[in-house]
């Protein structure tokens, strides 16, 4: 069928994949970071020029790195706002990232529309300092006359997609990126514009949003942008999880997300309701502490690095003595704890070695994962298995606990940029449907990402041990901390 590229604008870089349409194979890669804008720029961490996003773009697909390709598809960060005017000129730099500013003005669109439970049943989320929806409340308080001008909406992918067809009159958007914005429903598949007004203080434009398969346009060089659509996305359809499949990304923090048939909504704001890449569901839901437990408890013990942390809690056995960490040292947000702190239970003169303590740490850890997972259960979704990302993945003690912990087979696959490889395996889509050769319903099959899998096996008795154990601290120390 041809050649098709990727792209990922993510908050620090563009990193842009070649690939074959028909397998999926990476042809080429390229790569750039975002330049850094001067310091009297008036920029802040959560002010960007989107500007930069396309000099990024430029310079990574130098060398003819695009030469022979057919069709492009962009993935970008989630959250960022791009507010233009009238005339299509930003009104102010993009709002990005999970913006502390806008803290405030989330609490207050929650209450405004008579909350959590309100906006759960509206768009499937309760609103998040992040969130687009958010930021323009913080906007019309604190920059009335930029709010004012604003007349259109956009986030990062939709603004690149646009500037590469050349501006035109009509914007576009996918379903996954509208998923995230606080005005856009996936259960109805549509957009809740009165809570635009709610946030702004008045209408604005909002892009139209496309079927998975379609394409956004055509360069005026003739290349297929296909629709574009959010990180989270790009890279679970990179991946190529499906029904029954669910993703934990190990970052400081954490988050869990599976592939659903249905919009979920949920008044306790556990879930975030997202839509995927594909016309399938992405439900979401995170914690504040996975990785950042295990640094902390590293620096406790004196160790140099995660890798020594993980030698260490090898040497003790599961369920760490007795030893049980609650790893809530930022307050959590699964469960809803936001004021709490961290517990250590079950100490015992026996159990007070620090290899238990490290063991205690990565259980811990992977407990509070697991509590995220059994929301999803509870709300009826399917977790056959579980892909594990993020470099803790690899370490020994997360991949001895997580698959009996978990209850489900646990894939690790290898590092590789599969939101670049999500975004061109939409590029392949949307040039097949083009050309005739795939159905709009089913997206090209692509060779899944090669991994490691770990079974529970003969241990799924002990991780449930040590699972009950974590729960039953957890309920003594918080009762009814997940509801009835």
């Amino acid at each position: 069928m041809g050649i098709v590229a990727g792209l990922d604008s993510s908050p620090d870089f563009t990193r842009i994949v070649v690939c074959d349409a028909d397998t999926g194979a990476v042809l080429r890669q390229g790569y750039a970071p975002h330049p850094v804008e001067s310091p009297d720029g008036g920029g802040r961490p959560s002010d960007v020029d989107p500007q930069v996003w396309l000099l990024s773009l430029g310079e990574a697909a130098g060398g003819g790195l695009l030469e022979g390709v057919q069709a492009i598809g962009v993935s970008a960060q989630q959250n960022a706002l791009v507010p233009l005017d009238a005339q299509g000129n930003t009104v102010r730099p993009a709002l990005v990232g999970g913006d502390k500013r806008a803290q405030v003005a989330a609490a207050d669109l929650a209450d405004a529309l008579g909350g959590r439970e309100a906006w759960a049943q509206a768009v499937g989320c309760v609103p998040q300092a992040a969130q687009p929806v958010t930021k323009l409340r913080w906007l019309a308080k604190n920059e009335p006359e930029n709010a004012r001008r604003t007349a259109v909406l956009l986030q990062a992918h939709d603004w690149l997609v646009w500037q590469l067809l050349g501006r035109p009159v009509r914007r576009t958007t996918d379903r996954g990126g509208a998923s995230g914005t606080g005005y856009w429903s996936a259960a109805t598949g549509a957009y809740r514009p009165e809570l635009v007004e709610l946030a702004l203080g008045h209408q604005a434009m909002l892009p139209e949003v496309i079927a998975p398969a379609d394409a956004a346009g055509t360069t005026p060089e003739g290349l297929l942008i296909s629709a574009g659509t959010g990180e989270t996305m790009a890279a679970a359809f990179g991946l190529g999880i499906g029904l029954g499949d669910a993703v934990v990304s190990l970052g400081a923090s954490g988050s869990v997300m599976a592939v659903h048939p249905e919009a979920l909504a949920d008044q306790s704001g556990m879930i975030t309701s997202l839509a995927d890449a594909t016309g399938m569901h992405l439900p979401v839901v995170t914690t504040l502490n996975a990785v950042r437990t295990l640094r902390g408890t590293a620096e406790l013990l004196g160790l140099p690095d995660l890798e020594s942390l993980s030698e260490l809690a090898m040497k003790s056995t599961p369920g760490a003595h007795g030893l049980v960490l609650l790893p809530y040292l930022e307050g959590e947000r699964t469960p809803n704890l936001p004021h709490t702190a961290g517990t250590l239970a079950g100490l015992r003169r026996e159990s007070m070695k620090p290899e238990h303590l490290a063991r205690a740490a990565f259980e811990g850890m992977l407990c509070g994962l697991a509590d995220a997972l059994d929301v999803l259960r509870g709300r009826g979704v399917e977790v056959r298995r579980v892909f594990l990302l993020g470099p803790a993945a690899e370490l020994p003690a997360v991949q001895a606990a997580a698959p009996s912990l978990f209850g489900a087979q646990v894939v690790v696959p290898q590092p590789a940029d599969y939101t670049a490889i999500g975004a061109a395996r939409q590029a392949a889509w949307a040039l097949g449907v083009s050309q005739g050769t795939l159905d709009p319903r089913n997206p090209p099959a692509w060779q899944g990402a090669a991994a490691q899998v770990l079974d529970p096996g003969e241990e799924l008795a002990v991780g449930q041990a040590v699972r009950q154990q974590y729960v039953s601290v957890r309920e003594q120390t918080h009762p009814g901390a997940f509801g009835a």
